[in-house]
């Protein structure tokens, strides 16, 4: 029985041994070729399609800018007294000539009263001078003598001479007289009064009020000095150009008024380097305050126009530098270095490597490889509006 089994079952045994063996000699020992590979096709990429529109390129330079009064005057007596009246309201916009304190003037009044007296004292000492000259000088030189005449015309000299003293003297009690109204020289709005009706003033006391003028109002900004010197060769060269400058406000919003060019400071700043600009804005409605802060937006009035493409078109080459995907006729991705403009509010002009009216990916370039099929779709909302881009949005 047993010598049965081992005629039977021996050779299977061995036939399943040397199939296992010949399994794993297989797995084990490299192929001599490569089995053949089907060939996936390749399939199309979904991107966003968008053309390359010419915009203006009007990147605005920022500064902290800083406003003030072009004119500020510090209201002081000229002359000493009682305020006997206050003539406007504080807060006013006052005009050049307006009265705006009117003192006692009851012994300035006297004064001049005195000095207009003495003047017609001294005028009829010298009519009387000049008529005693005259007579002696016109008389027989036996009835007179020479000391005489000298002494005759000195007296008339002097009467002259006090004449003219009278009338420097009544000039300037007419002047003090008028100095007991105090009037606003320059136009502007006037603040706080000082003093009050009855209150006592002199020159030495201080400064009745203080007037700063609002319209217009000047705005000046620290010019690095490297770019002052930038500017200053350009105006040297003739390429200057026309400026535009804005203004920002305190809550984000922009001035309706532009700005011009006032002047320059004489001199460069040695602790910050630079230099202050001075600007003129118009501030009718009393919105620039003195003293304040606001932002000051330094662009062109009539900005350059490149060929513009989205931001998110824009992407870094493998070599180096910057590319974007442009779409041939044939619906194919083709990566193509480009030269750029620092991006501003989404949009990056393009220097070098696109041209007006060629179609460039938008969206999905990450999934894109060079000479790619593509398949368009709708623009985004970005691209939608990319028609009204002016070159400046705050």
């Amino acid at each position: 029985m047993v010598g049965f089994f081992k005629k039977v079952l021996g050779p299977a045994v061995m036939a399943l041994v040397c199939a296992a063996a010949g399994w794993i000699l297989c797995t084990l020992c490299p192929h001599d070729k490569a089995a053949p590979q089907m060939a996936m096709p390749q399939q199309s990429v979904t991107i966003g399609v968008d053309e390359v529109k010419a915009m203006p390129y009007n990147l605005p330079e920022r500064y902290v800018a800083h406003a003030e009064a072009m004119q500020e005057v510090s209201l002081l007596p000229q002359v000493d007294g009682y305020i006997k009246e206050i003539s406007f309201k504080e807060g006013d916009i006052v005009r050049t000539g307006d009265v705006l304190y009117v003192l006692d003037d009851e012994r300035y009044q006297a004064v001049k009263n005195q000095r207009l007296a003495d003047l017609e004292a001294a005028k009829a000492e010298q009519r009387r001078a000049d008529r005693q000259y005259q007579r002696l000088a016109n008389a027989d030189e036996r009835g007179r003598s020479q000391l005489e005449l000298d002494n005759a015309e000195a007296q008339a000299e002097t009467a002259k001479a006090q004449v003219l003293l009278a009338e420097a003297n009544l000039i300037v009690a007419e002047y003090d007289l008028k100095k007991t109204r105090v009037c606003a020289p320059i136009s502007g709005q006037i603040g706080k009064s000082n003093v009050h009706v009855g209150d006592y003033v002199a020159p030495s006391r201080g400064a009745l009020a203080r007037i700063v003028q609002v319209d217009p109002i000047r705005v000046s900004f620290p010019l690095p000095d490297r770019l002052y010197v930038q500017w200053r060769q350009l105006q040297k060269r003739g390429e200057t150009y026309e400026q535009r400058m804005r203004l920002v406000l305190a809550d984000g919003s922009e001035y309706e008024y532009q700005g011009a060019f006032d002047f320059d400071d004489n001199e460069m700043s040695r602790e910050t380097a630079s230099i202050m600009l001075r600007l003129k804005f118009p501030n009718p409605d009393r919105i620039l305050i003195p003293n304040s802060f606001v932002t000051l937006l330094y662009d062109r009035a009539n900005p350059p126009v490149y060929p513009t493409v989205q931001q998110s078109a824009v992407f870094d080459l493998p070599t180096g530098g910057t590319g974007v995907y442009v779409v041939d006729a044939e619906g194919r991705a083709h990566a193509t270095p480009v030269e750029t403009l620092p991006t501003h509010d989404g949009f990056t002009p393009v220097v070098k490597g696109l041209e007006v009216g060629q179609k460039y990916v938008t969206a999905g370039t990450r999934k894109l490889t060079d000479g790619a099929k593509v398949v368009e779709v709708e623009p985004t909302k970005t691209e939608e509006n990319a028609e009204d881009y002016e070159g400046f949005k705050l």
